[in-house]
């Protein structure tokens, strides 16, 4: 008799089943703003930057263990930073206390949350930021392709509920296209705003495609001498009204500096059992 005979004689065999998985597959447990991808909690909803009253502690506090929502957000006195809505400037800004190096002395925070337009015009940088302060972080290449997974690519845009690829060529609020859903949960990233992923590399010098294997941007060939910086990895596609190069495996290179009216990002967290320790001013 196998050990798994002998467990459901005992009626053990989720402790038998438990014991061959990885202890952080097992200890994870998702706030409500992500879902759970293998044994990372990603952003359900593409970011959108706030700033906060410093006094509002638990306001922040809220954002930093991923439970805040929208009302509490605006009744809580908080104000979202450049919201994408085309590729003309963002408006408001941000502040020069969050510049495009990153180097803040006021901070702001990244939140996931339906019924707002993601935040563009952001650099890597302060994409990076304001992950941190909300007790997370940019996404790896590998995590954003593993959350994508069942995204539907269907190269047109009903303007209803496909993906945001160009119907209307601007951005929409986040979780508004209904069908636009990975298979783990995760909305909009496939088109909307294109997202910024950790992973760096060289700037390219030309856009080779993917040939046979799908028809999505891919701009990874080559290695610029030129360029005056390294390029960090964008995903997903946006609003562009080019259809077929916005899908799962659109890849995209920018300078890290560079701060697009159609580029944001989304963040996520790898361990949640304890609090986040992100700074409270």
């Amino acid at each position: 008799m196998n050990k798994r005979h002998l467990c459901r004689m005992f009626g053990v065999t989720a402790v038998y089943l438990a014991a061959a998985l990885p202890a952080s597959a097992l200890l994870l447990r998702c706030p409500s703003d992500s879902v759970k991808v293998g044994d990372v909690c990603i952003d359900k909803y593409e970011s959108s930057i706030w700033q906060i009253p410093s006094a509002n502690t638990a306001l922040i506090k809220a954002v930093q263990m991923g439970r805040v929502t929208l009302a509490e957000l605006t009744h809580g006195g908080a104000t979202q930073v450049s919201p994408a809505h085309n590729v003309a400037p963002c408006m408001p800004s941000f502040p020069a206390t969050f510049d495009a190096t990153g180097n803040w002395t006021s901070p702001l925070f990244s939140v996931s949350v339906a019924g707002v337009n993601p935040t563009s015009c952001v650099t890597w940088f302060q994409a990076e930021q304001a992950c941190a302060l909300s007790g997370k972080r940019l996404l790896t290449n590998q995590e954003w392709q593993r959350a994508a997974a069942g995204t539907p690519d269907p190269g047109t845009d009903d303007g209803e509920t496909d993906c945001n690829v160009g119907g209307l060529q601007r951005a929409l609020e986040s979780g508004s296209r209904a069908k636009c859903k990975s298979n783990w949960g995760a909305f909009d990233m496939v088109g909307n705003v294109e997202e910024w992923v950790a992973d760096w590399t060289a700037q390219p010098t030309q856009c080779p495609g993917w040939g046979a294997f799908s028809d999505d941007l891919m701009c990874l060939g080559g290695a610029s001498s030129t360029a005056t910086g390294p390029g960090a990895l964008v995903r997903g596609g946006f609003f562009t009204g080019v259809f077929v190069e916005a899908g799962v495996f659109a890849l995209d290179v920018a300078n890290p500096a560079q701060a697009g009216g159609g580029i944001g990002f989304r963040c996520g967290r790898t361990n949640i059992s304890t609090p986040a320790t992100a700074p409270i001013p």
